[in-house]
């Protein structure tokens, strides 16, 4: 049953942002609290990656309109910048712009220098990581809610706060799952007592907040 309900949540997250419009707003707010809650981030962290992806999206915008094609990923204030750059000069500049973000504390830059990918590869990128999000749900080794996984051409990266062992085997599961060219682990490697220490803590703050007041 909890493995059928993170499959649903993971669904969700993947299917519905490509559905907007297509279904009440409550249905997407109702799966993404319950993931908001299984993070091990804090949920001010959550907010203030939310709020660098959108501020990275629109200032890059705003700089480059239509020249080029950029992806912006943030986990735990460190943001994945990924896409096709039309030159060198571009890709350092947009590395520079995320970086100046406020909040930002560190910045991987995987653009590469070349033409935007046309929609049909994007498309196949989007089904590749929906395919790796199954396998990890299939696979129960660990809580696929705690990997983000994201694909670029074929190369899926991948983060996260996980223990060792969590990062082993969702890295296995990319590497292994079929349309996948190269797997690049950006983890955030804690301890199985910090893991626990989080999750108990996140379980805690569900149930607290589920509480009926007197």
């Amino acid at each position: 049953m909890k493995r059928k309900l993170i499959a649903a949540l993971l669904f969700g997250a993947t299917v519905l942002p490509a559905l907007q419009g297509c279904f009440p707003a409550v249905a997407a707010g109702v799966g993404t609290g319950v993931m908001a809650v299984l993070d091990r981030r804090t949920l001010g962290t959550q907010t203030e990656d939310e709020a660098i992806e959108w501020k990275a999206a629109a200032r890059v915008a705003d700089k480059f309109g239509q020249r080029g094609h950029f992806n912006f990923t943030s986990f735990n204030r460190k943001a994945l910048v990924s896409g096709e750059a039309p030159s060198a000069e571009a890709k350092a500049e947009v590395a520079q712009i995320v970086a100046r973000i406020p909040n930002v504390s560190h910045v991987y830059d995987e653009v590469v220098v070349g033409p935007s990918s046309s929609l049909a590869e994007r498309s196949n990128d989007a089904f590749i990581t929906s395919k790796v999000k199954s396998r990890s749900v299939d696979s129960g080794k660990f809580n696929p809610l705690q990997v983000k996984a994201v694909t670029e051409a074929g190369t899926v990266f991948l983060l996260g706060m996980v223990t060792q062992a969590e990062a082993d085997s969702a890295i296995q599961i990319a590497r292994t799952t079929s349309g996948v060219k190269k797997v690049v682990p950006l983890f955030e490697i804690i301890s199985p007592e910090e893991a626990r220490a989080l999750d108990n803590q996140r379980s805690e703050n569900k149930s607290g907040a589920g509480a009926v007041q007197p």
